[in-house]
């Protein structure tokens, strides 16, 4: 969602960075909503287009990490234009996220939620969780292959019913 740089947020009344004091999902949906209306690109906010438009923008954030090799928290040693750049890639998954959740009727917010919910219940406090040793017995054919912290479709890597993987 390439909003078109400095000129435009300042336009907007809002310069680059510059953040309202708490920013809601709610905030975020009308805002979209209003952007896609004013442009008319209602037209073209299909689930399955904004679906391929945010795994691009995925692409476009994965490859500021491509060649770093394992970054530390709070990213120490970048510089701010790449942290800025970063700031952008990551706003531009979670806007098209914030419309696709609109233009398919889902509450993001309490989707979140509730998914937070379920994997708590899912992962108790206090139960071990040794995911390195496991994805390390399938990479080399260990006997450790029914578990690890996969997708909740993923059953020892043979696809349950419905064909997910």
């Amino acid at each position: 969602m390439d909003g078109g740089g400095e000129q435009q947020a300042a336009a907007a009344g809002k310069g680059v960075g510059e953040a309202a004091p708490e920013v809601t999902l709610e905030e975020l949906r009308k805002r979209m909503a209003d952007f896609a209306r004013e442009r008319d690109w209602e037209q073209f906010h299909s689930p399955r287009n904004l679906l391929l438009a945010m795994v691009g923008e995925v692409g476009e954030l994965s490859e500021i990490f491509q060649w770093k090799g394992e970054v530390p928290r709070g990213l120490p040693g970048w510089e701010a234009r790449e942290t800025e750049h970063l700031g952008e890639e990551l706003a531009d998954v979670l806007l098209y996220l914030v419309r696709l959740s609109d233009m398919c009727g889902v509450d993001l917010g309490k989707a979140a939620l509730r998914k937070i919910g379920l994997n708590a219940i899912k992962h108790p406090v206090g139960k071990r969780h040794d995911t390195s040793s496991k994805k390390f017995a399938r990479r080399t054919g260990g006997d450790d292959v029914g578990g690890g912290a996969g997708g909740d479709d993923k059953e020892g890597g043979v696809a349950k019913e419905g064909g997910k993987l």
